[in-house]
């Protein structure tokens, strides 16, 4: 279980799956959080312009290889509202970020998918640590799970 300040990071995460719900995208949302606890980046999801590729994690890695040292990067953590997915997953490998903590998994996604009838997605839903072996990944986060599957019901529709 992530501790108080961790959970305040994943609200955050909430909050901005949220807007970009409200935006007309599917609700997914990252943060950046850097060896002293600051946020350094919020992202969410662009991909209602139809470019797919427009995930938090891959512009938060890209923000990251052209913003920190290596070695910022190394003990930075992502906290992000859905478990990556593969391309973000190697991005965030490729770009050499630490740790991840996200709220829900990629298996409970594709899940709550299958129970909503929407069909699945085109990529694999793998596990990070299958696309980046050994780097630290915490989750999911079964108190805050629910929020994101509602947010997830609302853009189907239901």
């Amino acid at each position: 279980m992530p501790e108080e300040q961790e959970l305040q990071y994943l609200q955050r995460c909430v909050e901005l799956a949220t807007q970009a719900l409200e935006a007309g995208d599917e609700p997914f949302a990252s943060v950046l959080v850097d060896s002293a606890g600051s946020i350094l980046m919020e992202a969410r999801n662009q991909v209602g312009g139809g470019d797919r590729t427009r995930h938090p994690e891959f512009a938060i890695a890209r923000w990251a290889a052209a913003n920190m040292t290596p070695e910022e990067r190394a003990a930075s953590t992502v906290y992000t509202s859905g478990e990556h997915c593969p391309m973000c997953a190697a991005a965030h490998g490729w770009a050499g970020l630490g740790r991840i903590v996200y709220i829900c998994s990629a298996e409970q996604h594709a899940r709550w998918l299958a129970e909503m009838g929407i069909g699945p997605s085109p990529v694999s839903p793998l596990p990070i640590e299958d696309i980046v072996p050994g780097l630290e990944v915490e989750g999911p986060v079964p108190e805050l799970a629910g929020q994101i599957r509602v947010l997830h019901r609302r853009f189907h529709g239901l």
